[in-house]
């Protein structure tokens, strides 16, 4: 009849759950270090591989892809491997968490941007997402902004630049559906404005209405009531009591002097009816 002594079916039951007894990690570092034994690196690594996935879990509220957040943190944890010096006699879960994070925190600051933001800007951003999440787990809502600022140490103007900064993590694809809260539906993109004619005109209008302060008032009321409330020569002529032959004058003569006034500007071409279309009265 065998039996077992507890040392022996404790080994057996961590051999059985993948987890390294203190003395195994050590052999096997031993093993890596000295002899540089890959076969021993390899293990290493696959027995610590659920520590990784289990830190990079910690970032998955932060819409990158779990599958690259893994392979981050499987990163650092082959440099923990490689870095630790098993004769200070601390546990390699003591160095590994820490170069594990370290590594997760690089990348979300190197390359988990989508335009680039400030180190510090980026650091502090990522610690109030990390806040969020660790206090919306323990209440169960949303932390407002002065629980964030409390729990951080932070000033509410620091908390609310943060999750202002946070909106540049991930750009939003022009495709993506958009609700504009009105019962219209569609994409971001339908959500943009058309482009304003007038607005090539904007400089232009300008310049002539600057240029029409140096018109008689006449000429001034005679070219907005044409091309600004768009009346006729013969209307206009009804309106201030003249003939309509005279409002034809006038009105000759009111271009030719912008024209005149603007011809530098607009390298000596004739005022446009467009342009004169916000002349001031």
């Amino acid at each position: 009849m065998s039996t077992s002594t507890p040392h022996s079916t404790g080994s057996r039951r961590h051999k059985r759950s993948g987890i390294l007894t203190r003395r195994e990690t050590e052999v096997l570092f031993d093993r890596w270090h000295r002899q540089h034994d890959p076969a021993a690196r390899d293990e290493l690594v696959e027995r610590f591989l659920p520590l990784a996935r289990k830190l990079a879990r910690r970032y998955s509220g932060a819409l990158e892809p779990f599958e690259d957040l893994l392979q981050v943190a499987s990163l650092g944890l082959v440099k923990a491997v490689d870095r630790f010096d098993s004769s200070r006699g601390t546990a390699f879960s003591s160095f590994a968490v820490p170069t594990i994070l370290g590594e997760l925190k690089r990348y979300f600051r190197d390359f988990g941007w989508a335009v680039h933001v400030p180190r510090g800007a980026q650091e502090r951003a990522v610690k109030v997402e990390d806040a969020q999440q660790q206090l919306s787990a323990k209440s169960g809502r949303a932390p407002t902004v002065p629980e964030l600022a409390e729990y951080l140490e932070l000033s509410i103007e620091d908390v609310l630049e943060s999750l202002e900064t946070s909106r540049a993590h991930h750009a939003s694809s022009l495709d993506a559906p958009y609700d504009d809260g009105e019962g219209e539906s569609g994409t971001v993109v339908d959500a943009f404005g058309d482009e304003d004619s007038g607005l090539r005109l904007a400089d232009t209008r300008v310049t002539v209405g600057v240029a029409a302060r140096h018109l008689s008032a006449r000429e001034r009321d005679v070219l907005a009531l044409r091309f600004v409330h768009d009346m006729t020569q013969t209307q206009i002529a009804e309106w201030i009591g003249v003939s309509q032959m005279q409002v034809s004058r006038i009105l000759r003569r009111s271009i030719a002097r912008l024209t005149e006034l603007t011809e530098t500007e607009f390298e000596a071409r004739p005022v446009t009816e467009a342009e004169l279309g916000s002349t001031p009265s």
